[in-house]
């Protein structure tokens, strides 16, 4: 694995305003970033991403399957009581997946470490599955790169595969996102088109204006009932609306299902570390309150449960690196995680993202940032597969 420059393609940002990726560029500062690549070898992506996403995934489904049958987990892990038996029945009647991004540390020495699971509102999807491939054909065509030149991705043909695969043709699905996020309309308008593509038919609804009527059916703002939406909204907040305890009995299939509550919360990463003790894809782990003096005088990482684009990370005991990220959570419980030295590039740390499309892995995207931390505003680097 290695990063080299690359020239931009000439009036990149033109077409990128022309498809609906507006947010390039963000408050001055690039997003996506073809300046330069990551370039990795067939065997790096084969043998230390894609099996290990495939076996990670694999491990996640163990998992739910242990924690929606134990109501003691189910607490522990700050989901409602009240919710507790409609995921169960997701669980038990397979309700199926669309996707979920695993975040890993990867510098190509060694085993990617998994960091976090991106299980059910993941982003970065159009970016990775459209701009990503797009950029790379054309710099094939230009010449800059050679013929024989690759990516690990397959997210787009994946998406619409499974969308082929959850419903009948011809029917009708809402897309929701909150108001007023380009990235979020970015990634939601890129499956609604991916579910046109499979012989579906989409429906926009913002978050905010989806209701609830006498019957307990969800409508959007033209009171069309929706029967089937995918929600770029997070479970969590969900149950804390006014309309959540309708949720468990409402005629409505979610996207993604409930039982992905369990593995979007990153109290899955100590539980993990329980059932797959010393597994070289994961970081040992522990709930906070479970930590000893030994694990406390380690360097280590606080995450909060639920936690959205680096937010509330505390990084500790690391000489020179300590620090803290701000945000709004925390509330119901922390984990402890261990310090993995992120990736460096010159003044660049990078992480890679690795797509699960309907339990297969199906490729990836990297973020860099001069700080350890990823955040929303980190940049998109593209990659290739290059043999020497």
């Amino acid at each position: 694995m290695k990063r080299i420059s690359v020239p931009e393609r000439p009036g990149w940002k033109e077409q990128a305003e022309k498809l609906g990726f507006g947010f390039h560029t963000m408050y001055g500062a690039p997003y996506w970033d073809e300046s330069r690549a990551y370039v990795f070898s067939l065997e790096e992506i084969e043998r230390d991403l894609e099996d290990p996403s495939q076996d990670l995934y694999r491990m996640c489904l163990d998992l739910v399957e242990r924690v929606v049958h134990d109501t003691g987990l189910l607490g522990r892990m700050a989901i409602p009581a009240q919710y507790h038996d409609w995921i169960r029945s997701s669980w038990v009647n397979s309700e199926p997946s669309l996707y979920g991004r695993f975040d890993f540390f990867y510098d190509g020495t060694g085993p990617a470490k998994l960091l976090e699971f991106n299980a059910d509102t993941p982003t970065a999807l159009y970016e990775t599955g459209f701009f990503q491939w797009m950029w790379l054909e054309e710099q094939i065509a230009a010449g800059v790169l050679p013929k024989e030149a690759d990516q690990f991705n397959s997210v787009q043909d994946r998406l619409i595969e499974r969308f082929a695969a959850m419903f009948a043709p011809g029917y009708h699905i809402h897309f929701a996102s909150s108001k007023d996020q380009d990235e979020d309309r970015a990634t939601v308008r890129y499956l609604e088109d991916c579910a046109r593509q499979a012989g579906l038919n989409p429906h926009f609804v913002a978050v905010e204006e989806i209701g609830a009527d006498a019957q307990g059916r969800f409508a959007d703002n033209d009171e069309f009932v929706i029967d089937a939406l995918f929600k770029l909204y997070p479970y969590e907040d969900m149950f804390r609306e006014e309309y959540g305890p309708f949720l468990p009995g409402a005629p409505l299939r979610l996207i993604e299902p409930p039982w992905k509550a369990v593995l979007s919360n990153k109290a899955i990463l100590p539980l993990l570390w329980e059932m797959f003790p010393g597994h070289p894809n994961l970081l040992p782990a522990c709930f906070e309150e479970d930590a000893n003096a030994d694990i406390l005088k380690e360097p280590h990482v606080r995450k909060p449960f639920f936690s959205r684009e680096g937010a509330n990370i505390t990084v500790r005991g690391v000489e020179g690196n300590e620090l803290s990220t701000p945000g709004h959570y925390g509330q119901e419980g922390h984990i402890l995680q261990a310090y993995q030295e992120p990736p460096k590039i010159g003044e660049d740390y990078s992480m890679i993202g690795s797509w699960i499309i309907g339990g297969l892995a199906s490729g990836i995207c990297i973020r860099e940032d001069r700080h350890p931390v990823t955040q929303d505003l980190s940049r998109f680097v593209p990659h290739v597969i290059l043999e020497d």
